[in-house]
């Protein structure tokens, strides 16, 4: 049974309730190209009138922008609304100067942003870096409660060599008693991890009590490597999966011959014959690969919603038209039997 984008799904034991399709928000930071101030607006405008009720951002995206345009829609709308942003990232400004750690070395998963603000980001996942980067987004959303606070890329694809610095930090250095004393006090209601990598929301279910978590671009039609233990593993622990990056940086959104990013950089050719593979078994059932592509998380039990970021309006609109396009489920047995194959 084909889903709704407005239908209600609980977030777990956050008791909040996010309509099966969220609106994410790196693209209005300027993710890849420079999205003019007007036209977010008017996407976010219109994600609220199609009745979406879970919006994403983060400090990172833009270097603030995002958070800034979010709160400007959102502070104006009439009805309930579940928001999340993230912290783990301070925003500064360069002319804080001698104050300022080095530039930390060029993440290969952060493409950078054509419009962004003129702030760089510090990496901070104390107890303090994290108070203050709820404090930092209460101010730039307008908001004096957040609903959900992500760990901002935590892992060792981000931070490489300097992984168990930050983990020090987030562990042993308060994050998470952080982000715990903001919960007991009611400022937010629950808190996970962000992140491309599901491995470091496993290890930290070992260290706290999680909420929830979002992962980007790790359980899709091209990388299915998380069901076989970690998303078991996570419904078992009581983390409610929201599903990001569904479509690999849009290679699985493009048409034939279109942009081939994979998640953030360049395709290579293996990836794109495999996106050619799945794209011809749709074909054959009448359906766009994308409809497929954005429905495949919601297939496993531990998955709340599903999160998808648009640059326009009529983005928006797509991507709920193929959320909601009813798919044989002879697709699905095919596109299994190909992965299989792949494998």
């Amino acid at each position: 049974m084909t889903l709704r984008a407005t239908t209600p799904r609980p977030l777990g034991r956050t008791g909040l309730t996010v309509t099966a399709l969220g609106i994410g928000t790196a693209p209005l930071g300027g993710l890849y190209a420079d999205v003019p101030t007007s036209q977010a607006l008017d996407m976010l405008s219109a994600a609220w009138a199609a009745g979406i009720r879970y919006f994403d951002t983060a400090p990172m995206y833009g270097n603030g922008r995002s958070e800034h345009l979010v709160g400007q829609v959102l502070r104006e709308v009439e009805g309930d609304v579940v928001l999340s942003t993230k912290v783990g990232r301070l925003m500064c400004s360069e002319r804080a100067g001698r104050g300022l750690p080095p530039a930390p070395p060029k993440n290969p998963l952060d493409p950078g942003w054509w419009n962004g603000l003129n702030f760089r980001e510090v990496f901070d996942y104390s107890y303090d870096g994290i108070m203050r980067s709820f404090d930092d987004s209460q101010q730039r959303l307008g908001f004096p409660t957040i609903d959900l606070l992500y760990v901002h890329d935590i892992g060792r694809v981000t931070h490489a060599d300097l992984h168990e610095h930050h983990w020090g930090a987030l562990t042993t250095g308060g994050g998470f008693r952080a982000l715990a004393e903001l919960r007991a006090a009611g400022d937010i209601r629950g808190f996970g991890l962000g992140v491309n990598e599901w491995q470091a929301i496993r290890d930290a279910i070992e260290e706290t009590d999680l909420d929830c978590a979002m992962l980007a671009g790790r359980y899709s039609l091209l990388d299915r490597d998380a069901a076989e233990t970690f998303l078991p593993l996570a419904q078992r622990a009581g983390v409610a999966m929201v599903l990001a990056g569904v479509f690999n940086s849009g290679i699985l959104a493009a048409p034939a011959g279109g942009r081939r990013k994979f998640n953030y950089a360049d395709a290579d050719p293996r990836v794109i014959a495999r996106v050619e593979d799945l794209r011809a078994v749709c074909d054959r059932h009448g359906v766009p690969l994308a409809a497929a592509a954005i429905q495949f998380p919601m297939r496993h039990p531990a998955v709340s919603c599903v999160v998808i970021g648009a640059k326009t309006a009529a983005q928006l609109h797509q991507n709920i038209a193929w959320f909601e396009t009813p798919l044989p489920d002879g697709l699905w047995a095919e596109l299994d039997d190909l992965d299989l194959m792949a494998a």
